[in-house]
């Protein structure tokens, strides 16, 4: 089976709307589709199936009640429907009647002139320079006071150089951080899920970095998952340097990664080199990228 075809299971243009969202079901699981993803789309239909008449046949569905189902979505339902969930619900029909098109099974596609709701969340926080600087000295001075915990230094570090995500950091191993060269470290970055291969890659790491690491290590017996500690407890860490350190700002994991992108950004490195090393998509990196232009408009004009 190609990975476009329909499953084995008998669709036509007389099929009901829900018999038929049964095949596209086993067509997402085939495709290795998470159950969130699977969950959503087939709600969406569903949505749409409760909404057109029961009879109605996926070969006699138009454009004109496509729009009308995404107007009483919001404003005759009587319940809310944000921008975002409007936006993925057309996606999601959009995603379904191209999939029977193409596979012959209705005659026209009703939903490709549906207009797509782009939905552009709000910009991100990030800290300036200042403030990064700030937060590392805090860090720095909580790790050599007191009881030594390298910790939140070593966590906050590697988040503003490398950028990886909260998941990313909770997959990092020892195994994965190659330190042979003194000059050039790297770590490689890597998912246990084939779907997700293409989010691998490797990031430099810094000298400094390495040093502070191999005392991290050693002070905590690291031997194979690098911050073993729970999500809610790394989270901590980060907070803790934001209240010592005064900043209104709550040191976040993804405020972190903004913050690496737009140090990045500024410095000139090359946009898909940029892209790479944060393990996107070259579509995801369109929003992204649009907003990295708005912060570093944002960032000049705090200097």
């Amino acid at each position: 089976m190609s990975s476009s075809s329909l499953p084995e299971i008998h669709i036509t243009s007389s099929t009901l709307l829900l018999p038929a969202l049964r095949g596209w079901e086993v067509y997402l699981k085939d495709q290795g589709r998470s159950p969130y993803t699977i969950k959503a789309f087939l709600g969406d239909l569903q949505l749409l199936a409760s909404y057109l008449p029961p009879d109605r046949t996926i070969g006699s569905i138009t454009t004109r009640e496509i729009n009308q189902f995404l107007a009483w979505l919001q404003s005759g339902r009587g319940v809310p429907c944000s921008p975002k969930s409007l936006a993925r619900r057309v996606t999601s029909i959009k995603a379904f009647f191209r999939w029977l098109f193409k596979n012959g099974r209705i005659p026209s596609d009703p939903a490709e002139k549906v207009l797509q709701q782009s939905v552009l969340s709000p910009l991100p926080v990030f800290l300036t320079m200042e403030e990064q600087e700030l937060a590392l000295k805090t860090a720095e001075a909580l790790a050599r006071t007191g009881k030594p915990d390298l910790r939140a230094y070593a966590l906050l570090m590697l988040l503003l150089h490398t950028g990886l995500k909260k998941g990313e950091i909770l997959g990092l191993r020892v195994n994965h951080i190659n330190t042979d060269s003194i000059t050039e470290p790297f770590l490689y970055v890597r998912y246990t899920q084939p779907k997700n291969r293409y989010k691998e890659r490797k990031i430099m790491l810094t000298p400094e970095w390495i040093a502070l690491y191999q005392e991290y290590k050693e002070q905590n017996q690291i031997l194979d998952q690098v911050f073993p500690w729970s999500p809610r407890r790394l989270e901590y860490l980060l907070e803790e340097i934001s209240q010592k350190s005064g900043l209104e700002k709550h040191i976040s994991f993804d405020m972190c990664r903004w913050t690496c992108s737009l140090n990045d950004w500024n410095a000139g490195m090359d946009h898909d080199m940029l892209r790479q090393k944060l393990g996107i998509s070259k579509i995801q990196w369109r929003e992204v990228s649009h907003k990295l232009r708005q912060l570093a408009g944002q960032s000049s004009s705090t200097e």
